[in-house]
C-alpha cells in the first residue's frame, strides 16, 4: 500500500509541476507586447504615383490583412530621399514605423549628400528586398529616334541638347542613364526630379526628350504604342516576356549592359529581432503567392529572402553606385 500510494504522490506531484509549467509559459506569451500596437506607417521617399509607392501600398494591404493592423503608406518626398529615410531613422525603433525604399537612397544617397541625415548600414535595420525593377528608355515622339543606336548617333549630334530627365540624382533611373552616358561618352543634360511621377507628366509634356523610367509605369507605353510616348528599349539583361519585341540596351549595341534596381522594406535600428522575423516571414510567403504574381505582371521580379541578403545587397550596391557617381563627375553636396 505504501508503495501504491507513493507512485500516487509522485504523479500527483508531476501532474501540478507540469501544470504550473503551462501556466506559467501561457503568463509569459501574455505578457508579450502585440505587433502591431496600433497603426502602421510606411514611409515612402517619394511622392505617390510610382512604382515604389505602388508596392508599398500592395505590401500595405498585404500585411494590413495578415497581422489584422492597419498599414498607412505616407509619401515624405524630397532630397532623392533623405527626408524620408531621415524620418525613419529618427523614429521610435518599434516597428510601427516601416522604410520603403528604392535601392538608390540606400546605396547612392551617402555618395551625393554630405550629410543625408541618415546611414543605411547603421541607422537602418534590413527586413526584406521585395523585387527587382528594370527600366525602360522611353522617348518623346517629337525625338526622331526609333532605337537605341539612334539615340546615340542624335546624342552625338547634339552635344549637351537632349534633355534626359530622371526621379532624383542617385535613383535607379539616374543610374541606369549615366550608365548608358558613359558606355558611349554621350553629353546629354541631366535634369532631376522630385520622383518618377513628375518626370513623367514633363516627358509627356515634351519638355524633357529621353527618360529611363521604372518598368511598371513605362509598361503601357511599350505595350500600346499609342504615340504618346516610344519605348526603345530594357536594361535588363534579357526581354521581358510582357514586351518581348522591345530590346535589351546591351542587344541594341552596349554588350553587357544590365541595370537593375530594386525596392526593399527596412526598419529603425533597434527594432526587435522578433518584429523584423515576423515581417520578413509574411512578405516572403506573400511574394511567392498571389501579390507577386501581380507584381510580375508588371514587370517586378519577386525577390524575397533573408535580412541578411538585403544587408550584404546594400554593400555591394553602394561600392558600386559609389564608383558610377564618381565616374560622372558627381561631387556630395
Amino acid at each position: 500500500m505504501s508503495s501504491i500510494h507513493s507512485t500516487s504522490v509522485k504523479n500527483l506531484c508531476r501532474r501540478s509541476l507540469l501544470a504550473l509549467s503551462l501556466l506559467a509559459v501561457a503568463g509569459l506569451a501574455s505578457a508579450q507586447p502585440s505587433y502591431p500596437k496600433g497603426p502602421v506607417t510606411l514611409v515612402v521617399p517619394f511622392p505617390p504615383g510610382g512604382s515604389v509607392d505602388m508596392v508599398a501600398r500592395s505590401i500595405a494591404r498585404q500585411l494590413g490583412d495578415a497581422l489584422g493592423q492597419t498599414f498607412v503608406v505616407d509619401n515624405r518626398p524630397g532630397a532623392s530621399g533623405n527626408i524620408g529615410a531621415t524620418a525613419v531613422a529618427n523614429a521610435k525603433p518599434d516597428g510601427q514605423t516601416l522604410f520603403v525604399s528604392s535601392s538608390g537612397v540606400l546605396t547612392a544617397n551617402q555618395f551625393l549628400y554630405k550629410r543625408p541625415g541618415f546611414d543605411s548600414q547603421k541607422d537602418l535595420t534590413p527586413v526584406i528586398r521585395l523585387v527587382n525593377q528594370p527600366n525602360i528608355l522611353l522617348v518623346h515622339p517629337s525625338v526622331p529616334v526609333n532605337s537605341v543606336q539612334d539615340l546615340i548617333k542624335l546624342a552625338k549630334a547634339q552635344p549637351g541638347k537632349i534633355i534626359i530627365g530622371n526621379a532624383g540624382i542617385g535613383t535607379g533611373q539616374d543610374i541606369a542613364a549615366r550608365q548608358f552616358a558613359s558606355a558611349f561618352d554621350l553629353n546629354m543634360l541631366h535634369v532631376p526630379y522630385r520622383g518618377g511621377a513628375p518626370a513623367m507628366n514633363d516627358l509627356l509634356g515634351g519638355q524633357i526628350q529621353v527618360m529611363f523610367e521604372t518598368s511598371p509605369t513605362a509598361l503601357p507605353y511599350a505595350k500600346e504604342r499609342n504615340g504618346k510616348l516610344r519605348a526603345v528599349a530594357i536594361t535588363s539583361a534579357t526581354r521581358s516576356p510582357l514586351v518581348p519585341d522591345l530590346p535589351t540596351v546591351a542587344e541594341s549595341g552596349v554588350p553587357g549592359f544590365d541595370s537593375i534596381t530594386w525596392i526593399g522594406l527596412t526598419a529603425p535600428a533597434g527594432t526587435p529581432p522578433a518584429i523584423i522575423t515576423r515581417l520578413n516571414a509574411e512578405l516572403n510567403k506573400a511574394l511567392k503567392g498571389e501579390m507577386g504574381r501581380k507584381f510580375a505582371d508588371f514587370s517586378l521580379d519577386p525577390i524575397g529572402g533573408t535580412p541578411q541578403e538585403m544587408a550584404e545587397m546594400i554593400r555591394q550596391d553602394s561600392a558600386n553606385y559609389g564608383a558610377i557617381l564618381k565616374a560622372a563627375g558627381v561631387e556630395p553636396q
